[in-house]
């Protein structure tokens, strides 16, 4: 599909909370922390995910015109109705332009793009302003270190348009499975209707963020490694051809399993882990973002943005750029 990213934006709250910081809040050692996470530091928004996404928002639009759409793409909304996507246009100072989010926990941002490429590939639109923002510290538990250790905030944002005869950018392959049978290891149980907030059995640890770390990277690993590898035999890339990964920011060890079991070499894969921590749907938009901003990315590069998330889904696009 004949698409490009036209413009790009990245909020990163000025709050830094180190591994040194959060250490005594889940009793273990720093040394653990970044030994299990991979997290020296994440950053703590003081403001709400709206205002971190409409800021983003505006980077990304950069005086070029209102969007004739707008997706959220984020994990955990405002609030359950309306759709978060509402409140990023009041933000941005618009009135009357279609808001909608798609959601899929840490891949939406990845959906999203093959979303929004889908609607103006059929002409639908010609301005799609994504936006994916998350407070993952807001939803920490404590008593579960792990988890808690790797959570940061951030939010970024993409505008896509038609590319132009001349350009070489478009979305060349996506692709997405879901496995429900692992729907338990990454959960947030409380907020639907499933544990309401007035059922007498919704507990606080209920409306927290819970995952089997091991257990989902165990299955994600395996999943990733084989949809990497449908990927190239369908488009016929090699590794070497691939300019840049891109990937969810899971952990330290997720991200580093591009390189020691998908083959690619470690400069071509945007690490964000280490400063940012896990943003959920933020972390894949925030290392691209990155990664444009320091000028590593290049106009006609390609990039495949891929990741797993709750569900368990694992995700790719490979775009050129």
């Amino acid at each position: 599909m004949k698409i490009k990213i036209t413009g790009v934006g990245l909020y990163l709250p000025p709050k830094i909370e180190t591994a040194e910081d959060i250490a005594p809040k889940i009793g273990k050692s720093v040394e653990w922390i970044i030994e299990k996470s991979g997290v020296n530091e994440r950053r703590v928004s003081i403001i709400d995910v709206d205002q971190m996404g409409a800021l983003a928002g505006k980077e990304a639009l950069d005086n070029g015109g209102k969007p004739d759409l707008i997706i959220n793409a984020s994990g955990v909304p405002k609030q359950t109705i309306p759709d978060t996507s509402t409140f990023y246009q009041r933000e941005l100072g618009f009135e009357g332009i279609p808001s909608f989010s798609i959601h899929c926990t840490c891949l939406s941002f990845i959906a999203a793009l093959n979303t929004a490429a889908s609607l103006i590939h059929s002409k639908s639109y010609k301005r799609i302003l994504i936006i994916s923002s998350d407070r993952g510290t807001r939803g920490r538990n404590f008593d579960e270190p792990e988890s808690a250790s790797l959570l940061g905030d951030g939010a970024a944002a993409i505008v896509i348009e038609p590319a132009k005869s001349v350009d070489e950018s478009e979305l060349i392959y996506f692709d997405m499975k879901t496995f429900p049978s692992c729907a338990n290891l990454t959960e947030v149980r409380g907020g639907g209707t499933h544990k309401h907030p007035q059922d007498p059995n919704t507990t606080l640890a209920d409306n927290l963020f819970t995952m089997d770390g091991p257990a989902v990277y165990k299955i994600a690993r395996k999943e990733v490694y084989r949809m990497m590898l449908k990927t190239m035999k369908i488009t016929g890339f090699k590794r070497e051809d691939v300019d840049w990964v891109i990937p969810h920011q899971a952990s330290g060890k997720a991200v580093d399993a591009y390189i020691s079991t998908g083959g690619f070499a470690q400069e071509k894969v945007v690490s964000i882990i280490s400063e940012f921590g896990n943003c959920v749907a933020a972390s894949v938009p925030m290392a691209f973002a990155t990664a444009v901003k320091d000028k590593r990315i290049k106009r006609g590069d390609l990039l495949l943005f891929i990741g797993t998330g709750a569900g368990l889904s694992a995700a790719c696009a490979l775009v050129r750029y």
